[in-house]
C-alpha cells in the first residue's frame, strides 16, 4: 500500500510539473507574470504580519512577569513528566544527564523519561554507564513503523505520571527554574490555556557564521514574533521542545501525530481548532545549533516539508477548519504557512530585482509595468530594514549583544532555505515520513560547562515491566 501511494504521488507530481512546464513554454509573459505577481504579494503580506507582531510585542508591558502565580506552599505544586525523545544521540546522553540534574522543582514531583528506539544500542549504551538519578528512568519504544520523535512521544505518554508533560531535546540545557515557572503559570491560567512554549536559544552561536545567524533567526522567532503573534490572538507553531502541556488535553487530542515530521506546529493548531491556547513563558531553554551548511539544509528541509504537511493535512477540510479556529485565526494560520513557504520557493524571481541596484535592467523588465520594477526595489530595502529591527530588537540583551554587528548578514543566510524547500518539496513528494536526523555533539569544547558525569558500571537489569498492550519495557537502574 505504501510503495503504491508512493507511486501515485511520483505520478500526480509529474503531471503537475509537466502541465506547469508547458504553460510556461505556451504563454511566458503571463505565467511569470502571475508568478511574480504572488510572489510579491506574499512578500508584502508576510512583512505586514511580521511588522504587527512586531508592534505588538513591542508595545507589551514590561513589569509584570509572565510566569506570575501561586507561590510554592500556598496551593500544591502538580506532578510534571517531561519526555525526552533519544535516536543515535551517545555522544550527548551522558552531558544530558547532569544537564537535567540541575532543575531545581521537587524531584518527588519530576520525573524524567528517556525514550529511546528499540534498535537503538548505541544510546542505550551510553546510558548504561552514566548513573541516573531515582526521577529519571528509560522507556524502550518497540521497533515500529514511522519510526519518529512523535510516535515515541505518544508511546511513552502512556508511562507519563505527571499532570503536566514536558518535552525536551537530547542537547537541550534548559534554565534550571524552567519548570517552577511553568507550573505557577498552570496553576495560575484558567483551563483553556493547554500549553506553555518556552524560549530556545542556543549555547555555540561564536563557534560559525551560520551558527551566529541561526541564534539571530531563533531569537528573533522566540523572543519578538511569538510573543507579538500570541497577543494578537493568532495561534502559534510550537517548537519541537521546551513546550509544557496539559496531560488530559494531550490525551484528549489524541497525542502527538505519528506521521508529521513537525509534530509541533500541527499540535499548536490542532489545539487551537478545539478552543485551546498557547502562550510564550520567559524561561529558555539553550540548544545546539547547526553550525554548518549540510546539517542546517537537512534541518531545514525536515521543518519545512512537516509545514507542508501540516498545511495540507488542516486544509484537507477548509470550512471545517475555519469554523474550528474562527476568521481571525483562520486568516493568521493562512497567512503564516502560504508566505513562508511561498516566499521560499519563489525567492529566486525576487532576487531578481536586486540587479537594478547593480545598474542591471530587470530581465522581465519588458514583461511587467514598469512602475512595479520601479517600486519593488524599495519595498524590498524596506522590508529588509524591518527584518532588521526586529532582529536588532531580539539580540539587544547582555547575552546576544555580541551578535548585533551579524545582524544585516541574515540577508545573505535566508537563500540556503531554498535549497531546504526543494529538497522538502522532494521527499515530500517520495519520502513524506521520513526523518531526517539532525545530529550534535558538534559544539567546540567547552561551549557548555556542563561537569563531567560519575560512570558506574552497567546497572543490573532490572524486572521487565509488561504495559497493557503486553510490551516488556526495562527500566534502568533508579527508575
Amino acid at each position: 500500500m505504501g510503495a503504491h501511494n508512493q507511486r501515485l504521488r511520483i505520478a500526480l507530481t509529474g503531471v503537475a510539473l509537466t502541465a506547469l512546464t508547458a504553460l510556461v513554454v505556451v504563454f511566458p509573459v503571463a505565467a511569470i507574470t502571475v508568478l511574480m505577481l504572488w510572489a510579491c504579494l506574499t512578500l508584502i503580506v508576510g512583512a505586514a504580519m511580521k511588522t504587527a507582531a512586531f508592534v505588538s510585542w513591542a508595545s507589551a508591558p514590561r513589569d509584570t512577569p509572565a510566569d506570575a502565580g501561586p507561590q510554592p506552599g500556598v496551593v500544591p505544586l502538580p506532578r510534571v513528566s517531561v519526555l525526552v525523545p533519544l535516536y543515535r544521540e551517545p555522544e550527548v546522553a551522558s552531558a544530558l544527564v547532569t544537564r537535567l540534574s540541575r532543575l531545581r522543582y521537587p524531584k518527588a514531583l519530576l520525573e524524567v523519561i528517556l525514550v529511546l528506539e528499540e534498535t537503538d544500542t548505541l544510546t542505550r549504551g551510553a546510558l548504561a554507564g552514566a548513573r541516573l538519578p531515582p526521577w529519571m528512568r528509560v522507556i524502550v519504544v518497540p521497533d515500529g513503523q514511522p519510526r519518529t520523535k512523535p510516535r515515541a512521544m505518544n508511546y511513552a505518554l502512556d508511562f507519563c505520571r505527571g499532570e503536566i508533560i514536558g518535552i525536551f531535546d537530547a542537547e537541550d540545557a534548559p534554565d534550571p527554574d524552567q519548570i517552577d515557572r511553568v507550573a505557577r503559570r498552570f496553576m495560575a491560567a484558567p483551563p483553556d490555556l493547554a500549553c506553555v512554549q518556552g524560549i530556545l536559544d542556543y549555547y555555540n552561536p561564536r563557534q560559525t557564521w551560520l551558527a551566529r545567524c541561526f541564534t539571530i533567526e531563533y531569537a528573533t522567532w522566540f523572543r519578538v514574533m511569538l510573543p507579538g503573534m500570541v497577543r494578537l490572538g493568532f495561534a502559534i507553531p510550537l517548537g519541537g521542545t521546551t513546550c509544557y502541556f496539559r496531560r488530559d488535553v494531550l490525551e484528549r487530542l489524541g497525542g502527538w501525530d505519528a506521521h508529521n515530521v513537525t509534530e509541533d506546529a500541527d499540535l499548536g493548531f490542532r489545539m487551537a481548532r478545539h478552543g485551546y491556547r498557547s502562550e510564550m513563558i520567559v524561561t529558555a531553554t539553550h540548544e545546539e545549533a547547526a553550525c554548518h551548511p549540510r546539517p542546517w539544509v537537512k534541518q531545514r528541509s525536515r521543518w519545512l516539508k512537516g509545514y507542508m504537511a501540516t498545511y495540507l493535512v488542516h486544509m484537507r477540510r477548509p470550512l471545517r477548519l475555519l469554523r474550528g479556529l474562527g476568521p481571525w485565526q483562520f486568516l493568521g494560520f493562512q497567512t503564516h504557512f502560504i508566505t513562508a513557504l511561498s516566499q521560499f520557493f519563489l525567492a529566486p524571481l525576487l532576487w531578481t530585482f536586486w540587479l537594478i541596484f547593480l545598474g542591471v535592467p530587470h530581465p522581465f523588465a519588458g514583461v511587467l509595468p514598469a512602475a512595479l520594477t520601479g517600486t519593488l526595489p524599495h519595498l524590498f530595502l524596506g522590508i529588509e530594514a524591518i527584518t532588521i529591527i526586529a532582529g536588532l530588537a531580539a539580540v539587544r540583551g547582555a547575552d546576544h549583544r555580541h551578535l548585533l554587528a551579524w545582524v544585516p548578514s541574515l540577508h545573505l543566510y535566508y537563500p540556503l532555505g531554498v535549497l531546504a524547500a526543494y529538497k522538502a518539496l522532494y521527499e515530500l513528494v517520495t519520502t513524506p515520513f521520513y526523518w531526517d536526523k539532525t545530529r550534535h555533539g558538534h559544539s567546540l569544547p567547552g561551549v557548555v560547562p556542563v561537569p563531567g558525569t560519575q560512570p558506574s558500571a552497567r546497572p543490573r537489569p532490572q524486572p521487565a515491566t509488561t504495559t497493557p498492550g503486553g510490551t516488556s519495557v526495562q527500566r534502568a537502574q533508579g527508575a
